[in-house]
């Protein structure tokens, strides 16, 4: 089995729209995958669950040792698709790993899935603390989105700089262009320099496009959308790349 995470210090750039697009891609390619929504706002619940509600479990039964994980599976839309829908409890999360004396809770967690999911995707909320010291520790890749900005690349070294601290390998960390604007002058620059800006980033580069925001209306991933978008086609790309790093 293997975990990758989309994991960004800034909200707003795209993270939740790979997580569930790639998803998708990696389960449409045959591959059996669990998105987990670890972020308490529940984007990635509203993309795949659509129109139905589907209210996700309280956390307190996860850590106490009292429920499975496998209870706090539902099955998406999709096959091979599976998700573990975000709670509201789930901003305790650091609170409670703090808490908690094992050396990676996350990864024991995770653990039993083995037998039953090939790769797990973790869509994280956008914070520098105990959950990500752990994901950092536990997923296999963490993807990061970055809108070609400043304030944007400045995070992104942050994270950087919070991997070296930690005394995590820096090496699992790929950056990307996120939300990429190609009427504006900066962004057009920065892709252009991506080596620079981005040393050992992705090469695929995903636009600013109408056709994301309409996953929120459809509860759908870009590819069901519009196949023939500039969207879908960077999401296979972004994924081509994943899966040769996996």
């Amino acid at each position: 089995m293997k975990i990758i995470a989309f994991y960004s210090l800034k909200g707003g750039v795209g993270k939740t729209a790979a997580a569930v697009n790639i998803a998708y891609l990696a389960a449409r390619a045959g591959i059996p995958t669990l998105l987990w929504d670890l972020d308490p706002q529940g984007a990635a619940s509203w993309y795949l669950a659509g129109t139905d509600e589907i209210k996700g479990r309280k956390l307190a039964a996860l850590m106490d040792g009292k429920t499975p994980i496998g209870k706090f599976i539902r099955a998406s839309a999709y096959p091979n698709l599976d998700f573990i829908p975000a709670h509201n409890s789930f901003r305790n999360l650091d609170v409670r790993l703090d808490k908690d004396d094992s050396n990676n809770t996350l990864k024991n967690w995770l653990a039993p899935l083995s037998e039953e999911t090939s790769l797990v995707v973790l869509d994280c909320p956008p914070s520098m603390s105990r959950l990500s010291e752990q994901v950092l520790k536990t997923a296999d890749g963490v993807f990061v989105p970055v809108v070609p900005t400043w304030l944007a690349l400045n995070s992104w070294h942050q994270l950087q700089a919070f991997a070296r601290d930690k005394k995590l390998k820096p090496g699992r960390l790929h950056p990307f262009f996120s939300m990429v604007d190609r009427r504006k002058n900066l962004h057009s620059q920065m892709v252009i320099n991506r080596k620079q800006h981005l040393e050992g980033g992705l090469n695929a580069l995903i636009p600013n496009a109408s056709v994301v925001e309409k996953m929120g209306e459809s509860g759908q991933p870009v590819e069901l959308i519009d196949h023939s978008s500039a969207a879908a086609d960077a999401y296979r790309r972004l994924w081509k790349e994943i899966r040769k790093l996996l």
